[in-house]
């Protein structure tokens, strides 16, 4: 299960380059999650004797305002718990993470709730070998990108989606990693790949894409996390 999308920061970049360019691995199902950061010290210190906080960029983005006031230097670091393990025994450094992580390593909640907006949320996707069966309520997400770079040429591919009364429900662009000025597309549409009216869109609209990678059909409703516990 990783990240996706943040309520606050947007997509998460790394997921998305790594679904793109480095695994052949399919989306199987979707979970929304509030997200709660919390400032972690050592017992014995002061949250007035931090000097340097640790943690992962999303956490640190989603926090920044907090930080800023705190007039701390940020560091990153590879996940929040590595965050956290990383300051245990250090009075003047702090980490930004869960109230588990500081139960493992010994530190203490010095202030909660800092994320910069409260309502706080990440989308998490569950990857796998094989992307879900259909349900009849689902949604699917491909990456593409564009033969060449003529006026109106994403307008032709969504249109074919529209014209086939097609909810797109999320687009956005990321650098295509080619070269500068080059893009890939990353789309959201409800339907299931196996769909006849899905297959007949993605087959119609291959002739004028240069790239383009199912990332999974998956239910449209988001899993419970419990069902995962």
């Amino acid at each position: 299960m990783v990240p996706i999308e943040n309520s606050i920061e947007g997509p998460v970049g790394v997921t998305l380059d790594l679904l793109v360019h480095d695994y052949d691995l399919k989306i199987k199902r979707d979970i929304i999650i509030p997200i709660s950061h919390n400032l972690l010290i050592n017992p014995d210190a002061n949250i007035e004797d931090i000097e340097f906080v640790y943690s992962h960029i999303q956490a640190l983005s989603q926090c920044r305002k907090f930080t800023e006031k705190l007039g701390v230097v940020v560091n990153s670091t590879s996940s929040t718990s590595a965050a956290a393990e990383m300051v245990k025994g250090k009075m003047n450094s702090a980490a930004i993470g869960t109230k588990r992580a500081g139960e493992i390593y010994g530190l203490k909640i010095a202030a909660s709730n800092i994320q910069d907006y409260k309502n706080n949320t990440t989308r998490f996707v569950v990857i796998d070998k094989t992307d879900h069966k259909p349900t009849g309520n689902d949604k699917t997400s491909i990456v593409f990108s564009i033969m060449d770079d003529k006026p109106g040429r994403l307008y032709k591919i969504l249109e074919v989606f529209a014209d086939n009364n097609i909810n797109l429900t999320k687009i956005e662009s990321r650098p295509s990693k080619e070269k500068l000025g080059s893009y890939i597309f990353f789309v959201d549409f409800e339907g299931h790949r196996t769909d006849k009216n899905i297959r007949n869109i993605l087959n119609n609209i291959r002739s004028n894409l240069g790239y383009i990678k199912v990332l999974g059909s998956y239910p449209t409703e988001g899993e419970d996390l419990d069902s995962f516990r």
